[in-house]
């Protein structure tokens, strides 16, 4: 291959920087008059009586509950974990007690979620299990004594799952206390 003179290597570089420099340039100005961008559309307002309203429980409350859940577990010496979710099965808070087991965590998330998704106590569901084993399948689920559900004007707002206690008894007891605290 053939060596380019220090000139020819020279123009070339030149020609190579004016090329990159006039797209940079000429894109800059392409941009800089280019139009608005068009107006967003109008929100469209829905027509009375095509929405409903839900209730939720507050962070505070979610957090007072499981508060109560946890104090009423160390009065009994256990280690636990509760968690409290929203309507939606959404985690609004978790407490994970000193030496509470690694497996807590999860499991009380779904013991909330398992009650709040049938508006019952996870003891209930899991008999239910009897004539319909499929709901096992269900995923997030865990149908095991420790979840209550929390309602408001009847529909549920909030599920409480607590795991940990040697038994699902006394975890849906002191799950229970947490429940108890929201209707005061």
């Amino acid at each position: 291959m053939k060596k380019l003179s220090r000139r020819a290597r020279a123009a070339t570089g030149g020609a190579v920087i004016a090329v990159v420099a006039a797209g940079t340039f000429g894109t800059v100005s392409a941009n800089a008059s280019a139009p608005a961008s068009p107006a967003a559309a109008p929100v469209a307002n829905a027509k009375s009586g095509s929405t409903n309203t839900s209730t939720h429980l507050t962070v505070d409350a979610a957090t007072e509950a499981a508060q109560a859940a946890l104090d009423a577990a160390e009065r009994e010496n256990q280690k636990i974990t509760v968690a409290v979710v929203d309507r939606n099965g959404n985690t609004v808070v978790t407490l994970r007690g000193d030496g509470a087991g690694p497996q807590s965590y999860e499991s009380a998330q779904r013991k909330a979620y398992t009650a709040v998704s049938w508006n019952a106590p996870t003891s209930e569901l899991a008999k239910r299990l009897e004539q319909a084993p499929n709901l096992k399948d269900i995923p997030g689920t865990l149908f095991l004594g420790g979840g209550v559900a929390v309602a408001a004007k009847g529909a549920p707002v909030a599920g409480i799952g607590v795991a940990g206690a040697p038994s699902g008894d006394l975890d849906e007891k002191f799950a229970a206390a947490g429940a108890a605290t929201l209707g005061r």
